[in-house]
């Protein structure tokens, strides 16, 4: 599934290495569900995001899916986008509240970019 700027993230340690990788600079993480219409879209959407996204298949991770729930503190839902800095939410949305142009601009700000 991975591909565009997607990064697979299939397991707890992924998670981990794709969120540490990232220094102190936010994370991107986005949950897909492949049997959801609506995700597709917001796939589509996603895959417009100039940086690496690490992507967890809903259907293929749900123990990944349901550590991002516990760790941050949020409730699970598909199509579900989340900037995130270590173990703090900066910024998070779902289903058609997830737009490329809104993760760019939190995850520029939260960088310090311009």
């Amino acid at each position: 599934m991975a591909g565009n700027g997607f990064v697979e993230i299939d397991n707890v340690e992924s998670l981990d290495q794709f969120i540490s990788s990232a220094g102190e600079n936010p994370a991107i993480v986005f949950k897909h569900s492949n049997a959801c219409g609506i995700s597709a879209r917001v796939y589509r959407e996603v895959s417009q995001i100039t940086r690496p996204v690490g992507i967890v298949v809903v259907q293929e991770a749900r123990h990944v899916s349901d550590e991002i729930a516990r760790r941050f503190g949020i409730q699970h839902e598909t199509p579900q986008a989340l900037v995130v800095r270590g173990d703090k939410v900066l910024w998070s949305a779902s289903h058609y509240g997830v737009r490329a142009q809104a993760i760019e601009e939190v995850f520029a700000s939260a960088s310090g970019e311009p």
